[in-house]
């Protein structure tokens, strides 16, 4: 401000002495010193302006001690309105940790997002014709699944399936097909011991072909899985005969009888081996799609991690699924299959080879028809032809959606081989055949069972 006045002041004194001097200089004309006095007047109420905004901004300044002071008194009004009201606060508080619990329970979310665990538990008692014992049985299964996180677009997953269970349940009795394939008892225990195992551990590997997409989108993708496997899983699926725990028990029916009951699948005694599997999927049409599998498993002592692939099993499988009757989905598999180490009927160790037929067809809403065929190719067996029909009926015909009737036959022809050996060989003398079985003839099989469902976790089914 001092510096202001004084500029206002010298401007007279300035003017003066141009004046004065003015019939001395003849080169400055009096227009030229009126234009100077005019942008030095100019110049003056800017710095005028200016000075005024200043003078504001330091009153706003000196006025900001006053109000961060009221703040804080409001501040502090409410802090004694809310211990005065026990109730608000204690609104407040369930707010924060409802807020904070939100939060938790969002990153448990994320953190499970794609795991998947099933549980489920068998009890089944059984009893035979002819006065014999019966037997009571359970198995108990728990399987998860975990992502193991994409690598481009390319996904992994993780799945592992712990079983234990006691009782063999009536597969002692002299029959060739099991009639009690969910019966399970640990490998060296006592009859009353309930050990769980490790069923299976296996990574599946998904890669898109042909497209930048996720393998959820490509039309076109290969699957491999390796790990320790139960192969019905990827090989011999049928959508109405594969369950044993909830559609038809007699192991004859559940899979291809020549592969599980007469044993050309190779896996132990637990039903499983080490092994892989790799399929090439083609979704292009998702009403009809198909894929080709290849699979790779140990066999005979091969199950038991010994000589793991020496003479493995091998299987392919060709699948389609189509749609027939007006619509209905059809699924239809044509496999074939060679086993290195597989048991004859004789005790020996020899190569077996053969194929198989598995479909199931849906023809109207709550009916589906099933059949499979079996055909060994090579090696003696017990039996070499095995052909199983049936069909699975929902119950929304008689106003029980959740209730499915089963009813199931099959054949099981005794092979040429076997027929002559069975009727000659007597090694211990006792003048029966040594084998256990007739000679000639088949073996016949028929099954029926009425699910009910009691509500979405238990389901009671009378079986004959």
């Amino acid at each position: 401000m001092p510096r202001l006045t004084t500029i206002r002041r010298a401007i007279p004194l300035l003017l003066c002495t141009l004046l004065v001097t003015a019939p001395a200089t003849a080169e400055v004309s009096q227009k030229a010193l009126l234009e100077r006095i005019e942008r030095l007047t100019a110049r003056l109420d800017q710095l005028e302006k200016h000075n005024s905004e200043l003078e504001q901004r330091l009153g706003a300044t000196q006025d900001l001690p006053g109000r961060i002071g009221a703040i804080e008194e409001h501040n502090a009004r409410l802090a004694r309105s809310l211990e005065s009201e026990p109730e608000m606060t204690t609104r407040l508080k369930a707010v924060e940790m409802q807020v904070e619990k939100a939060g938790k329970a969002s990153g448990v979310i994320e953190a499970l997002e794609g795991v998947s665990a099933n549980m489920s538990l068998t009890t089944i008692a059984q009893r035979p014709s002819g006065g014999q014992n019966s037997q009571l049985s359970y198995r108990g299964d728990i399987s998860v699944s975990l992502p193991l996180g994409d690598v481009g677009n390319v996904s992994n997953k993780f799945f592992a399936h712990f079983r234990l269970g006691q009782s063999e349940g009536l597969n002692v009795l002299p029959t060739y097909a099991a009639p009690n394939a969910a019966a399970f008892r640990a490998l060296a225990t006592q009859p009353d011991d309930s050990v769980p195992g490790l069923a299976q551990a296996w990574v599946q590997t998904d890669i898109p072909l042909f497209s930048d997409s996720s393998v959820q989108q490509a039309p076109q993708k290969l699957a491999l899985n390796f790990g320790k496997i139960d192969p019905f899983i990827f090989f011999d699926q049928n959508a109405a005969a594969n369950d044993e725990a909830r559609q038809f028990l007699n192991a004859a029916f559940v899979h291809n009888p020549l592969l599980d009951a007469g044993g050309d699948i190779g896996v132990d005694a637990n039903g499983f081996t080490p092994g892989m599997r790799l399929a090439y999927i083609n979704e292009q049409s998702k009403q009809e799609p198909w894929q080709v599998s290849l699979g790779v498993f140990g066999a005979g002592q091969g199950a038991h991690y010994t000589r793991s692939f020496s003479s493995p099993l091998v299987i392919v499988q060709a699948e389609t699924q189509q749609r027939f009757f007006t619509g209905q989905t059809g699924n239809y598999r044509l496999y074939y299959w060679r086993n290195g180490q597989a048991d004859d009927y004789a005790g020996g160790v020899e190569r077996h080879t053969g194929w198989g037929f598995s479909a199931d067809q849906s023809v109207a809403d709550a009916v589906t028809l099933f059949g499979r065929y079996g055909h060994q190719s090579s090696g003696q067996v017990r039996f070499d032809r095995a052909l199983t029909l049936g069909a699975e009926i929902g119950g929304s015909y008689w106003n029980r959606s959740g209730d499915v009737i089963g009813v199931a036959a099959g054949r099981l022809r005794t092979s040429n081989d076997f027929a002559r050996d069975a009727a000659s060989v007597d090694a211990d003398g006792d003048g029966l055949p040594d084998y256990g079985f007739a000679a000639g003839g088949a073996e016949r099989i028929a099954e029926l069972y009425y699910r009910y469902r009691i509500n979405k976790q238990i389901e009671l089914t009378p079986d004959y």
